[in-house]
C-alpha cells in the first residue's frame, strides 16, 4: 500500500522528530520511521523502512539477509506505544515506563529484507488501568508479513 493511499490528514502525520518525542528508543533500536494517521483511542499506521544497513544484517542470515521476526514484531509494539501515549495525551518520562508484557496470536508470513518498507497498523481493543492491547499487522507491498495481539504496560519506576 502507498503512502498516498494510507490517507489521514496533515495533522495526524509525524515525522522522525516528533516520534522521538513519543518513543524512548534511539538508533539502532527505533523502529519506527514515520506515522502515517493516528487517532488517538483507535488506530495507528506507520512506517518502518528496512535498509541493508540495519545492524542485525550481518549476523542474521548474512547469506540471506531477513529481518528478524522479533524486531518486527518490537516495531508493531513501538508503534503501539506512539499510539497510547497520542491516546493519554503524554509523552515518555522518567517517572513511569511502558512495557511490553505479551504477546498472543503472533504469526509469520513472509520474511522481511533490506529494500522492504513496513507497513505497521496497530488499533487499539482494550484500555484500563495502564494496560493496553492491541490488534497489530505488518505488511509489505500489501502483502501481510505478520500479525499479532500485542499486550502493553504502564507502571511507575521503581
Amino acid at each position: 500500500m502507498s503512502e498516498a493511499s494510507v490517507g489521514g490528514t496533515a495533522g495526524s502525520r509525524m515525522d522522525i522528530h516528533e516520534i522521538l518525542d513519543y518513543l524512548p528508543h534511539r538508533y539502532p533500536f527505533l523502529l519506527v520511521d514515520r506515522v502515517l494517521n493516528v487517532v488517538p483511542g483507535e488506530r495507528i499506521t506507520a512506517l518502518k523502512n528496512v535498509s541493508m544497513n540495519e545492524p542485525f544484517f550481518p549476523g542474521h542470515y548474512p547469506h540471506h539477509p531477513v529481518m528478524p521476526g522479533v524486531l518486527v514484531v518490537e516495531a508493531m509494539a513501538q508503534t503501539a506505544a506512539i499510539l497510547a501515549f497520542k491516546t493519554m495525551g503524554s509523552k515518555p518520562d522518567n517517572k513511569s515506563v511502558y512495557y511490553f508484557v505479551g504477546i498472543d496470536n503472533a504469526r509469520f508470513k513472509k520474511p522481511v529484507g533490506p529494500g522492504d518498507q513496513l507497513l505497521l497498523d496497530v488499533a487499539l481493543t482494550f484500555s484500563k488501568r495502564g494496560i493496553w492491547k492491541f490488534s497489530a499487522t505488518a505488511t509489505v507491498d500489501d502483502q501481510l508479513v505478520a500479525a499479532a495481539d500485542l499486550i502493553c504496560a504502564v507502571r511507575p519506576t521503581p
